[in-house]
């Protein structure tokens, strides 16, 4: 797949996900609800998760009504956590996504009913009432559900949160990173993979695959948040130091998270060769331009 090809396969992908969520995240939810929803959901964000989950459902083959509906679920999971995450209890941001942040415009409750509502979307979209066979639904929400809880995003955030302003090791910050954003990403690609049919020794690399890939995401993003402009990242920058959280460039300083970076995209890159897989293209693709987002 040369550059042409992956931008056209990455378009097109990422138009059934746009079109599925307008379709799907309510208009008419009560009170106002759904148009906060929508706000936080539609028109913005790289939508690298969705694309995770259907790149690998296409290398193992399967269900693809399955892996559109996972894409939407992954994507509301990520998009509610953003929405809890930059109220003031949490990290108390102001920008998302090049785009005042949903308690800033429609007020503190109504962004965490909006987050709530997402989280229990995804689990909707995901359980339809024909489609989809049963089994299925129950993995992926299986999968979708231990990536966002307590052992995956959720103890992430509360990790994070609890370590302001303490030192933390490279273990423990690794630890902390690979719940709160390597197990969504990491789940992307299982969710994908589960649409289809894989040996266990395939799907065991794709899980190393996704968990190396979700890791380098954390230590690029700790990179641009000191290297990049607001503008470029639609968030602000420089939060994580004016917030006195500990971060890759804080631990190993920046330099070395590059490295720390280029060796992660490697083992990812070594993972999905593993697999065995012939159609995982677009997959090594996305693992470059995870790490690639700098240039």
């Amino acid at each position: 797949m040369m550059a042409g090809e992956f931008a056209r396969w990455s378009a097109d992908r990422l138009a059934e996900v746009e079109a599925a969520l307008e379709a799907w995240v309510p208009v008419d939810a009560p009170a106002g609800l759904g148009e906060a929803m929508r706000y936080g959901v539609l028109d913005g964000g790289k939508r690298l998760r969705p694309l995770l989950v259907l790149a690998a459902r296409e290398a193992v083959g399967g269900s693809a009504d399955a892996a559109l509906r996972a894409a939407v679920a992954v994507e509301l999971i990520h998009a509610y956590s953003l929405v809890h995450d930059d109220m003031p209890c949490m990290d108390n941001d102001v920008l998302r996504r090049g785009k005042p942040t949903v308690h800033v415009k429609y007020g503190q409750a109504q962004a965490m009913l909006a987050g709530d509502a997402m989280q229990a979307l995804a689990f909707e979209v995901l359980t339809p009432g024909e489609g989809v066979d049963a089994a299925l639904q129950a993995r992926l929400c299986s999968l979708l559900a231990r990536s966002a809880g307590h052992a995956g995003m959720a103890g992430g955030q509360a990790i994070d949160l609890a370590s302001i302003g303490k030192p933390l090791s490279e273990a423990q910050l690794r630890d902390m990173h690979r719940r709160k954003t390597g197990a969504l990403l990491q789940a992307s690609v299982l969710m994908g993979a589960a649409c289809g049919k894989t040996t266990a020794a395939t799907w065991s690399a794709l899980s190393d695959f996704g968990a190396a890939l979700g890791l380098a995401f954390q230590v690029v993003d700790d990179i641009l948040d000191v290297t990049q402009p607001s503008e470029t990242l639609g968030k602000t920058a420089g939060k994580d130091e004016d917030s006195n959280k500990p971060t890759y460039v804080s631990v190993l300083g920046l330099e070395p998270a590059r490295r720390y970076a280029l060796a992660l995209r490697d083992d990812a890159q070594s993972a999905l060769r593993r697999s065995g897989l012939n159609g995982a293209v677009a997959l090594s693709i996305l693992a470059d331009k995870v790490v690639d987002r700098e240039n």
